[in-house]
């Protein structure tokens, strides 16, 4: 049988404002999520026996076990609605993007297999049922399901649309200084200052020109290659440069795609070691 593909979008945070922290351990936030045109590749087939292979530039240390989030939605996919409908699979994963990253990783994966299972099995499951499901394994991965620029609220799995806010096709310059950064130390090291909400009494552009990420401080206390990135995405004039999720990733938005390309080249001549990846918004 031919086998089956799907993609783990990558997932950046174009803001991300820390309210509180809860009782549960968990943090109350605001983010705007939206998604890049790349990221990793899964492929499937129908096999005796479930399996996982990793490849790709970012392939060493993952565990290709069950604890693989990507399994373990096929997991949960299957205890739901039967191995009858969901049958063994033999999974390829294609790592391409960096992990620990902030911007989705296993929860784009996990998601990616979710709507592979879906299109080839469980047509008839839409997209909010499917983030209800997947919720389980991550507050990204709801968003990551449909993977289109909407506002999470609570742990970022309550989402909502941002009518006015209009992105697809800009473009965008992902900036990795391949150094993981752990979330859990990052949200434990916020100073816990609610800085006031998203989009209040703005316009949503010039509201996400106003936003920030609250994570940002920690994590480059934690990863000091951090500042340098967005120091030097800073310089090349993108309209706007940020730090996604808890970081080490940083995005630049380019009002045209000579622009990107141009920074992008600028960058691997100075920084040959980070990783970058240059793309659209979906």
């Amino acid at each position: 049988m031919t086998a089956f593909q799907e993609t783990g979008w990558a997932k950046i945070n174009l803001a991300l404002h820390v309210r509180a922290r809860r009782a549960d351990g968990y943090h109350a936030i605001e983010t705007l999520f939206a998604f890049v045109d790349g990221g990793d590749a899964i492929a499937a087939e129908v096999a005796d026996a479930d399996s996982l292979a990793i490849d790709g530039e970012f392939a060493d240390g993952l565990s290709a076990s069950g604890d693989n989030l990507v399994m373990r939605g096929l997991a949960l996919l299957r205890d739901l609605y039967g191995a009858d409908r969901v049958p063994p699979l033999a999974v390829n994963l294609t790592k391409t993007l960096p992990v620990a990253a902030g911007i989705g990783g296993g929860s784009a994966d996990a998601a990616a297999m979710a709507r592979l299972v879906r299109r080839r099995f469980l047509p008839e499951i839409g997209d909010a049922t499917l983030a209800r499901i997947m919720s389980p394994l991550g507050a990204d991965v709801a968003a990551c399901v449909a993977s289109e620029t909407c506002l999470g609220v609570g742990t970022g799995e309550e989402l909502s649309a941002v009518p006015g806010l209009r992105l697809g096709g800009t473009p965008v310059l992902l900036v990795n200084p391949r150094q993981p950064v752990a979330t859990g130390p990052v949200f434990a090291a916020w100073e816990g200052i609610d800085r006031g909400p998203l989009f209040t009494g703005a316009e949503p552009r010039a509201g996400l020109l106003g936003a920030r990420n609250d994570l940002q401080r920690p994590a480059i206390a934690q990863c000091p290659a951090i500042a340098d990135i967005l120091l030097e995405l800073g310089a090349l004039r993108p309209w706007l440069a940020r730090m996604s999720g808890s970081g080490a990733t940083c995005f630049a938005l380019f009002d045209a795609a000579a622009e990107r390309d141009a920074a992008a080249v600028l960058l691997a001549e100075r920084h040959p070691g980070w990783w970058t990846m240059a793309g659209a918004l979906k």
